[in-house]
């Protein structure tokens, strides 16, 4: 604020600056009560569920059980199975998104000639909708008939089973994934390269810089903030992704795709076990939150570090 705002505002009566401080806390308010209705009172409903035992025919008459919901989960080794499943799956995800989203921006930063096509192309599978795209790979993977397997025999490859092979499965999910949600990121990272000062590149060329020691040096660093947003967005979206792996594989075969969020579908409306599946949504909305407590303490101490140098 000005020097001569805060004048004004010294100037003013007590209740006319009382009442200026109050004026961010009306415009959250309508936030603030939205969020509450929407999110706090579901969220709360099914925490309170998942210390009941209820069946999905008869939702509204639960027994109460405490922590037997939890000490199942616990005790359970095929939910540790999820857990380490949604870890790799989550992982693959968000490295393979970032990597290639980041390198496909740096390239379409570049001028070339038709780079608004290739913008556009790339673009696609970000608008596309997740249900079309998990039908369109569903074919690309079949064993028989599947675009893949077909190239890989006219080079003379054995054909594989992407969607029925414990083997690929994972691999096949989470390939459609990072499909899926790199142009997010580039879109994003692309942007942030557009306002890196060119007199910063330009100087490492004076310098003798190559290209790649440019980025790493100048432009990545530029990019550090920005990239562990989407990073962090990236792994809320790749954790409580469901479409995609439900269409392809169902959390199979022999459960090999078998995430947090597919569980949680399972044992609702499989099962028709209300109170353990939302034990079990809970356990993954505290590993959410897990997950962004430690994005934020990574972040703080990298802007303290930044500000120091």
């Amino acid at each position: 604020m000005s020097v001569s705002g805060l004048t004004a505002l010294s100037e003013r009566s007590p209740w006319a600056r009382r009442r200026a401080s109050l004026v961010p806390y009306i415009f959250i308010a309508g936030a603030a009560v939205y969020l509450l209705l929407v999110m706090a009172v579901p969220l709360g409903n099914g925490v309170g569920l998942s210390f009941t035992e209820t069946s999905l025919m008869a939702p509204t008459s639960g027994t109460a059980v405490g922590l037997q919901n939890y000490v199942r989960l616990v005790g359970d080794p095929s939910f540790h199975n999820t857990l380490w499943l949604t870890v790799v799956y989550t992982a693959g995800s968000v490295i393979g998104a970032v990597v290639i989203g980041t390198v496909a921006a740096a390239l379409i930063n570049s001028s070339f000639p038709g780079r608004w096509l290739a913008r556009a192309v790339l673009t696609l599978p970000w608008a596309i909708p997740g249900v079309a795209a998990a039908l369109v790979f569903t074919w690309i993977f079949n064993m028989d008939s599947g675009v893949l397997n077909r190239m890989l025999s006219a080079v003379g490859v054995e054909p594989e089973g992407w969607l029925i092979d414990p083997a690929w499965s994972m691999f096949a999910v989470t390939t459609v994934s990072i499909w899926k949600v790199f142009p997010f990121v580039m879109m994003v990272v692309l942007a942030a390269l557009q306002s890196v000062p060119d007199e910063v590149r330009e100087a490492a060329r004076v310098d003798g810089a190559d290209a790649l020691s440019t980025f790493r040096s100048v432009v990545l660093p530029y990019l550090m903030p920005t990239l562990r947003v989407v990073t962090l967005l990236v792994t809320i979206w790749s954790f409580r992704r469901f479409e995609i792996i439900w269409l392809l594989t169902q959390g199979g075969p022999v459960e090999s795709t078998n995430t947090v969020v597919i569980d949680v579908y399972r044992e609702a409306f499989t099962n028709s076990n209300l109170g353990f599946s939302a034990a079990t949504g809970v356990v993954g909305l505290l590993l959410s939150l897990v997950v962004t407590t430690l994005y934020y303490i990574v972040d703080t101490r990298s802007s303290a570090k930044e500000d120091v140098a």
